[in-house]
């Protein structure tokens, strides 16, 4: 499947990518003040791919920065309670590979309360309402439920085809807007979110299918005896007695589209100023090498 490029925003999960390179590359680049920057290396050789391939005229990368101080850990504390906090060295290269995208003319959010998802999610809805399609830019599945219309995809760059909403049920067994009830089901472990004990994917997915979302489940428990769902008969009295948790996975699970995004909104990709760029490159000591490729991509783009 192809990406419309000029009538398309690219909406990067930055972080995702981030810590793909923190965890794969050695620490054999490191900046003036001795900081590793392998992570940054790495991120930033990742997105000039990217914008070779694709030269977007609408791109925005998002950030995380609301580790325990997320609205979520508000509702629920647990709430990625089993994450570490980055260190000084990961906290370092995060906040590097933020000011690379800058120093690239993208545009950058990041919010102390807002996950990059919902900032994802908020900068979808905007440009829609500017008749841009949406494609983001995501390893994590989770983020399809950003996907809204048959013009937008989820693409995993450059490992996986971009995903539109029938590709990605026929990948999960779910549509993009039964995501965020399919978690509340089964829950996350990766971000601590509860699921209902004995109902693993298939079960919720089969649900799903049957009733089309948690809302017509909730009103339908004397249904889900009859279906053809294995451990139908008791399975609608489990799911009424967990109701409360199920309504708050669901609110932990499923993205925000309302997060603020400061004074402005933009998306539109700026030109590059190659003499700043070489010295924050010099600065994070990515090499020679990653300066011939970065004027290499500016100057063709």
């Amino acid at each position: 499947m192809s990406v419309a490029q000029s009538d398309t925003v690219y909406l990067i999960d930055a972080s995702i990518y981030i810590f793909r390179y923190y965890f794969s590359l050695p620490d054999n680049w490191w900046g003036r003040e001795h900081q590793p920057t392998a992570a940054v290396y790495g991120y930033g050789r990742w997105l000039l791919r990217f914008l070779k391939a694709v030269r977007p005229k609408y791109i925005a990368c998002c950030f995380d920065e609301s580790l325990t101080s997320c609205f979520r850990n508000e509702l629920y504390p647990g709430y990625k309670a089993s994450r570490a906090l980055p260190d000084e060295s990961l906290a370092f290269q995060l906040a590097a590979c933020k000011g690379l995208s800058a120093a690239y003319g993208l545009a950058t959010y990041a919010s102390p309360r807002f996950e990059a998802d919902d900032l994802i999610a908020t900068l979808a809805a905007k440009s829609r309402k500017r008749g841009l399609s949406v494609c983001v830019v995501s390893r994590d599945k989770d983020l399809s439920q950003i996907i809204r219309t048959a013009r937008d995809t989820l693409w995993d760059f450059p490992d996986r085809e971009p995903l539109d909403s029938d590709a990605i049920f026929a990948k999960y067994g779910i549509y993009p807007e039964q995501m965020a009830d399919f978690l509340a089901l089964v829950g996350d472990p990766s971000d601590d979110i509860p699921g209902v004990a004995g109902i693993g994917g298939k079960t919720a997915a089969a649900l799903l299918a049957e009733f089309g979302s948690w809302r017509e489940i909730r009103r339908n428990y004397n249904r889900v005896a009859k279906c053809a769902i294995r451990g139908a008969a008791k399975l609608g009295d489990k799911l009424a007695a967990a109701e409360a948790q199920i309504e708050l996975s669901r609110q932990l699970a499923r993205v925000a589209s309302d997060a603020p995004l400061g004074a402005r909104f933009r998306v539109t990709r700026r030109p590059v100023d190659l003499p700043a760029l070489d010295t924050t490159i010099d600065e994070l000591g990515l090499g020679a090498g990653f300066r011939t490729s970065v004027h290499s991509v500016f100057n063709e783009i």
